[in-house]
């Protein structure tokens, strides 16, 4: 591998096999974990845009999401929003009397927020999903398990994108 320098013969980082972007990805997610560790949240949802906000509006239909049972799985670092890993679990018996009917998963940064709506039945077994999806930008992946008894859950998690996936504009 030959030597990468600069204009003062100093060595680079891509002379030791580290990309820029892998060297920035890097120190962003350790600035991130360093807030997070401090008691400060990497990135605390602001006002969500009003595209998310009438997309969970929609789902909701008045009802009141209460926090648990739903677990998001993916990573905290994304160095491409492209196709970043995404597995959400829901505990729930999925007995005919007690079973998830609908798990929707909405990234509210996106150009379309709701990402996914997938239906489940009991004799689905589990309500586990495994997939990939695309990110815009840094933010709250939400996911909201409609359940038999009309009651929803809902699970979040944060991930920082340093490459968004959505450059195409709405129009």
């Amino acid at each position: 591998m030959s030597a990468h320098r600069d204009e003062r013969g100093a060595r680079t980082p891509r002379a030791r096999g580290i990309s820029r972007r892998r060297w920035l990805a890097t120190a962003l997610g350790i600035a991130a974990a360093g807030a997070h560790a401090q008691g400060g949240t990497p990135a605390a949802p602001r006002a969500l845009p009003e595209r998310a906000t009438a997309a969970i509006d929609a789902l909701l239909a008045g009802r009141t999401a209460r926090e648990g049972r739903v677990s998001l799985e993916i990573p905290r670092l994304a160095e491409n929003g492209l196709s970043v890993p995404l597995t959400v679990s829901v505990q729930s018996p999925m007995t005919a009397v007690d079973h998830v009917r609908t798990v929707h998963i909405v990234a509210p940064v996106n150009p379309i927020p709701t990402v996914a709506r997938l239906h489940f039945t009991p004799r689905s077994g589990e309500a586990f999903l495994s997939t990939r999806i695309r990110l815009a930008d840094t933010q709250h992946v939400l996911a909201f398990a409609e359940m038999s008894d009309g009651s929803v859950w809902s699970g979040s998690a944060h991930v920082v994108v340093t490459l968004g996936g959505c450059l195409d504009p709405i129009l």
